[in-house]
């Protein structure tokens, strides 16, 4: 019992119901599933202008193209008087097998797939009194034009980029990768939204396994809605106690094109302009799609500085915390003595600085990302700018600490992949308060034990989350994690996949 003397109430039951609806396909059963909704219409129609022989023409408005309907469907049917002359077997026949302008044609003979017909933009053509219905592919096909990916720039690559439509991003997929073992599955999700959502893999590369695997996964998903990239991402995850990605995401079609052929398994959702790849390994994270078209010299130095970055957003916070307290020898004495003289009239701790920055920081990210374009860019400059600077100048905080937090938010920014960006701030707070309490035995020694003993434990879909740095299976993984061969050289598609075949080139 709770504090008001209730007795808990048990959960209520959750059940699949198939199918969803029931009753036999009529035109009132529809009209019924369709009540006090505007966009439902129903017209009836005499076919070939034969008031003996009517059908009944219903469709969900603003889901067909009013055009395609006109066109294809009601003016052939009313201006075929040859069909009017039929009887009703021999016509519906006849409508079934062509004689209307349409690419699909579906017979349907229960109310679920009918409704979910309509639904889908599709229109119906019912004999009255027959529980039968003709399905006819009329859907608006509207979509966000295919443009420039925002947060994956392309300089040297293509600037094609996912949209919200399923078929379209299928079909982006289809243009870059042309292989006829390029197998796509589609399942439903969500029982009130009703997603479709695609599995890609390549016949013949991609482990059978984690195909096997990610299939049962999405199929077992049984929620009211699938409307975000949460919905499927928690769902389908080997962990969900971590800050770390799990699922390498894209909005690059080339790139996700690029994951399919080293024999990973890919995702698309509709509603969502993202393509899904697994399994994925914390290297993933940190290479760009831009990488494959620098010099191979180049981008190897890119990645070394990413690391290198990596290291410097989680430590250098909790390092400066750790010898400002207890280590100020570590330190250059002019150093020192220039840190010690600004923080002489402060009256906070060094810990308290630093934690009171980083959330700041976050503070002045999330103000930025929510408001306006404009005007999260004037939020960002008086919230860097002046009211750092009027900090600093009011004593409240020293300068050394705005200097070391704006460095590792900095160096955070150099992540290629926003959720690890994400991860990184959340360990860079516990580093800082072990850098606080315990100095850099704490920052350095217990942070990164615990850290370095969290990523060992995770996996995703059976590949160690820290290869190339730990083994799979009791084999050992020879790919570079930040180095990039070049591509002539590069001839095998990496081992822990678990690939059909592992060679890419000659």
């Amino acid at each position: 019992m709770d504090f008001l003397g209730r007795k808990p109430q048990p959960d209520p039951p959750h059940p699949r119901k198939e199918p969803r609806l029931e009753g036999s396909l009529t035109a009132e059963n529809l009209a019924r599933v369709f009540e006090n909704c505007v966009d439902y219409n129903r017209r009836s129609i005499a076919v070939g202008g034969n008031e003996a022989l009517r059908v009944e023409l219903i469709f969900i408005a603003g889901m067909v193209r009013m055009e395609r309907v006109s066109d294809y469907v009601l003016r052939p049917l009313a201006q075929d008087e040859k069909l009017g002359e039929l009887g009703e077997a021999v016509a519906w026949e006849r409508m079934r097998s062509g004689a209307l302008y349409s690419l699909s044609v579906t017979e349907r003979t229960t109310l679920d797939q009918a409704v979910m017909d309509l639904i889908d933009g599709n229109c119906l053509l019912l004999f009255p009194g027959k529980e039968r219905a003709l399905s006819f592919n009329t859907g608006t096909e509207e979509k966000r034009g295919i443009g420039d990916p925002e947060n994956e720039v392309s300089v040297k690559g293509p600037r094609d980029s996912f949209v919200e439509n399923l078929r379209t991003n299928t079909s982006l997929t289809r243009r870059h990768l042309k292989a006829p073992e390029l197998r796509i599955e589609e399942q439903i999700v969500g029982r009130q939204s009703l997603t479709p959502v695609d599995i890609l893999w390549i016949e013949g590369i991609a482990d059978p396994q984690t195909v096997k695997e990610l299939k049962e996964r999405v199929e077992n998903i049984d929620i009211d809605a699938l409307l975000a990239t949460g919905n499927l991402e928690e769902y389908i995850v080997d962990e969900l106690d971590t800050a770390f990605p799990m699922l390498q995401y894209t909005e690059r079609p080339d790139r996700f094109c690029y994951g399919l052929c080293q024999g990973r398994v890919g995702v698309l959702i509709e509603g969502i302009p993202l393509g899904y790849l697994a399994p994925a390994v914390l290297g993933d994270f940190l290479r760009s799609p831009q990488d494959r078209s620098e010099n191979w010299l180049v981008a190897s130095s890119l990645t070394v500085l990413r690391w290198l970055c990596l290291l410097l957003t989680l430590y250098l916070p909790g390092i400066y915390v750790a010898m400002v307290n207890f280590h100020p020898e570590i330190i250059p004495t002019r150093l020192a003595l220039s840190i010690m003289a600004a923080r002489r009239d402060v009256p906070f701790s060094a810990l308290f600085e630093t934690l009171l920055l980083l959330v700041a920081f976050e503070v002045l990210q999330e103000a930025g990302l929510r408001l306006p374009q404009s005007i999260g860019q004037t939020v960002s400059i008086l919230g860097g700018l002046v009211v750092g600077s009027a900090a600093v100048e009011a004593r409240l905080i020293s300068p050394a600490v705005l200097v070391v937090v704006a460095v590792a938010g900095i160096a955070g920014y150099t992540m290629p992949s926003q959720d690890l960006g994400a991860a990184l701030r959340v360990w860079r707070f516990l580093l800082s308060v072990l850098g606080g309490v315990a100095g850099l035995f704490g920052a350095v020694v217990v942070g990164t034990t615990l850290l370095v003993g969290h990523l060992a434990g995770l996996e995703s879909f059976g590949v160690a989350y820290l290869t190339p740095f730990a083994a799979n299976a009791g084999e050992r993984v020879g790919e570079h994690a930040a180095l990039r061969q070049p591509l002539p050289e590069d001839k095998l598609r990496p081992g822990y996949l678990n690939t059909g075949n592992r060679r890419k080139q000659k």
